[in-house]
């Protein structure tokens, strides 16, 4: 593995891609690039030693295929190089920004993907059992293209279950949520919440399940779901948090904010807010590069994975996030996907 790690240093990225473009049989997908190698899914493996598995120390990026496109890849790549320097991995050193995007179009197009799904992901590196980051001379690269489906399409048409999350967000000064790390625990945590409170209540319904939680900042400010971004509709007007809250600064969040809102005519403000707004919006739903757009139409609360109160926000998907996820859909199923 380290032989692969000092090859992607020594030659482009983009020349290993090449070599790779063609021969690759369709049974043994998914390929991924893994350290300048394209191999099947049962071929990919990574060093024990590499400080991403042992400390859940880099980067990753969740980046979505429509009709070929890489969807706001420029901004996907802006949040991947600019993650990389915060936690003072020199990316950019071993491979450029073209020859990132290169690496992914290798994979769309080794595993046949028209409408699909990248995982990026950028490890400290092969180092020692210690904690030296320096210790680690080259950072790994792996990149997976595939299908991905997080919720049921009832979801998409009913509108999510989720719940309030008892464990807060990590604090900016402990470690800044904006920075798009391998370190998930925090969100898994609070998934995991959601996920005990439904076995609790006996929930087998797939599309009842509870997959998604809203969580707080220390100071009791709603931030974000673990997974997902969210937005509150209420008198025809929408409020999202700030990034200043604790969270993630997502791609599709800021499509909806900038182009889709606009498009539609739909005031939008960033602001802080707490749960009584959640509780009592028109509408409320949720952003993600996996979960694009979904309604949330219940709330619950629960005290030690006992439910306390159901907060019913709609029956089913609301007028104005039924409106901006159809221009969202219009978008990515036309020929002019935007990869800016």
């Amino acid at each position: 593995m380290e032989d692969n790690m000092t090859q992607l240093t020594s030659e482009p990225s983009v020349q290993s891609a090449a070599k790779t473009t063609t021969g690759f049989d369709a049974s043994r997908r998914p390929y991924i690039w893994v350290n300048g190698d394209m191999v099947p899914k049962d071929e990919a493996k990574v060093s024990v030693y590499d400080h991403g598995l042992l400390y859940g120390d880099g980067i990753f990026e969740g980046i979505r295929v429509y009709n070929g496109k890489i969807f706001k890849c420029e901004q996907h790549m802006d949040r991947l190089y600019k993650c990389c320097d915060e936690i003072f991995i020199d990316l950019a050193s071993h491979v450029s920004r073209q020859e990132m995007i290169d690496i992914q179009r290798k994979c769309i197009e080794a595993n046949g993907i028209v409408n699909g799904y990248i995982r990026l992901v950028i490890t400290r590196g092969v180092g020692t059992l210690g904690l030296n980051p320096y210790l680690c001379p080259t950072p790994g690269v792996i990149c997976i293209a595939d299908t991905i489906a997080l919720y049921t399409p009832e979801m998409y048409e009913k509108g999510m279950r989720v719940v309030v999350a008892h464990r807060p967000k990590t604090p900016i000064a402990c470690l800044d949520p904006r920075v798009k790390t391998l370190n998930y625990l925090n969100n898994i945590m609070a998934k995991c919440e959601a996920i005990h409170l439904g076995k609790k209540m006996g929930i087998t319904d797939p599309s009842e399940q509870l997959l998604e939680v809203i969580m707080l900042s220390t100071e009791g400010k709603v931030a974000e779901g673990s997974g997902d971004n969210i937005f509150v509709v209420k008198d025809g007007k929408i409020i999202t948090p700030p990034s200043e809250v604790g969270i993630l600064e997502g791609i599709t969040r800021r499509f909806v904010k900038d182009v889709l809102c606009p498009a539609c005519d739909i005031e939008i403000e960033e602001r802080l807010f707490e749960l009584d707004e959640i509780y009592s919006a028109d509408e409320v739903f949720l952003t993600g590069t996996a979960a694009e757009m979904i309604a949330v139409r219940e709330v619950i609360e629960h005290v030690d994975l006992e439910v306390a109160k159901i907060h019913t926000i709609t029956e089913g998907e609301g007028p104005i996030t039924k409106k901006l996820r159809a221009m969202f859909t219009q978008v990515v199923t036309s020929d002019n996907v935007p990869e800016d």
